[in-house]
């Protein structure tokens, strides 16, 4: 561990390399021991990060991953939306825990609030889709959230700092937003009282924590301190650069970072990209790996493959190196930690998909476009597997020489090394190469 955490990294970032629920949060919460900052950059409560330890299961949205180690401070930043209810049950299930939180935990003035009227939207918005159209979404309001603040009627963290200021945003995005659930929709808009007195109760609990972020971290940087940027979902569901329209409302991918904190990329020393050992999608989109029937569901059951978040079953499907080489590309990223390796100890062979065919050629090249991507048929290489338990393992060179091989071949596709390997969901079931 000490070798991989070079005294001369200051600023790391962490993010999925795939659609997301690669272990972000063990992988996170591994770094954060030598952190002193942690801050997450981009979405909401539609992300789950979870963490094993000392017996506990620990399952955080919004609140990043670094608050279990009693040393970090933890930032919310503005590229986040944050949903009042969901923050303080967050707040009181760990406070519950003996985890201390507040005093330690700043979120920015420019963060945006998913508010009462957004799940309405993004659940009819759904709704109204054409089957087999529909994105699969959370339906916690994120995208219609993001959507408010890309059209400048968002309501922010700093505006709790004004309630008369409040009161006057408040009752202007309920009478238009109240409009269209009624007139168009045809279901019942919200109460603006009960939205200003929820809002009202939330600021009771974290009008303390409401700060410039931005300058908060900058000045921390230039003192010396060491950071952590945390991610949340994955790269194939970045907004911009994902299987777009199915992907997620933010930028997941490194651009996030910059603009969601509000500091200069030249300032990250290191990029590290989390890539699960086979590769899962959750909600509907191309998957061109998806391994469908039984074995995925074998798959899905000893990896236990169900979203921290909603609960749903993952789609689970071989390691594709086309996308994990594109997340690499678009990221700039130096290393990879790989999660999960233990769940494939049973299988007597392993598939990794080298290429695409589409239309009787060979592509070694990610295409962006779904309806291409959900017609191409995934070329393989078949790799032996080394059938024996592997979560005891705590160096590279104890594990069976399958398992090193399969690394290898694996590094050598995304032409980058793997530095962490996670063989089970405890922090000590980890392997530092």
């Amino acid at each position: 561990m000490a070798a991989f955490l070079k005294e001369s990294i200051q600023v790391q970032l962490v993010l999925g390399t795939q659609w997301g629920d690669e272990g972000k949060g063990k992988i996170v919460d591994l770094l954060s021991e030598t952190s002193d900052i942690v801050a997450r950059y981009q979405g909401g409560p539609n992300a789950g990060h979870t963490v094993h330890f000392d017996g506990e299961t620990i399952i955080l949205h919004m609140i990043p991953t670094g608050i279990l180690r009693p040393h970090t401070q933890c930032l919310i930043g503005n590229g986040v939306v944050i949903h009042p209810d969901s923050l303080l049950e967050e707040i009181n299930f760990l406070e519950g825990k003996g985890i201390a939180v507040l005093g330690r935990l700043f979120i920015s003035h420019n963060a945006h609030l998913i508010l009462p009227y957004h799940p309405l939207f993004e659940k009819v918005s759904e709704e109204e889709s054409v089957e087999g159209e529909k994105i699969g979404t959370t339906g916690r309001g994120i995208g219609p959230a993001y959507a408010d603040k890309i059209s400048r009627i968002g309501i922010r963290m700093g505006d709790l700092l004004d309630i008369r200021h409040l009161q006057r945003k408040i009752s202007q995005n309920v009478r238009i937003k109240n409009r269209i659930l009624e007139k168009v929709y045809d279901i019942p808009g919200v109460d603006e009282k009960e939205v200003m007195d929820s809002l009202k109760r939330f600021d009771d609990k974290v009008h303390d924590v409401i700060k410039d972020t931005t300058a908060l971290l900058n000045h921390e940087m230039r003192e010396g301190k060491r950071v952590l940027l945390e991610g949340a979902q994955g790269t194939l569901l970045d907004i911009d650069f994902g299987t777009y329209p199915y992907v997620t409302s933010s930028n997941t991918t490194i651009g996030g970072a910059s603009t969601g904190l509000g500091i200069s990329l030249r300032k990250v020393d290191r990029v590290i990209g989390i890539v699960k050992a086979y590769t899962t999608r959750v909600g509907n989109g191309p998957f061109p790996t998806e391994l469908k029937g039984s074995f995925g569901e074998k798959i899905r059951e000893i990896g236990r493959e169900f979203g921290a978040t909603t609960g749903r079953p993952r789609r689970c499907g071989w390691f594709d190196s086309i996308i994990a080489r594109y997340a690499v590309q678009i990221n700039d990223i130096d290393a990879l930690a790989m999660t999960k390796l233990d769940v494939l100890d049973t299988l007597d062979e392993i598939l990794v998909c080298i290429g695409y065919r589409h239309k009787g050629k060979m592509l070694h090249h990610f295409p962006s476009d779904a309806s291409i991507l959900n017609a191409m048929e995934p070329v393989y290489e078949v790799l032996p597997g080394w059938q024996e338990p592997i979560a005891s393992v705590r160096r590279y060179e104890d594990l069976p020489a399958a398992a090193r091989n399969y690394i290898k071949r694996i590094e050598e596709m995304v032409e980058i090394p793997i530095g962490i390997v996670s063989v089970g969901s405890s922090r000590e079931e980890t392997i530092w190469i």
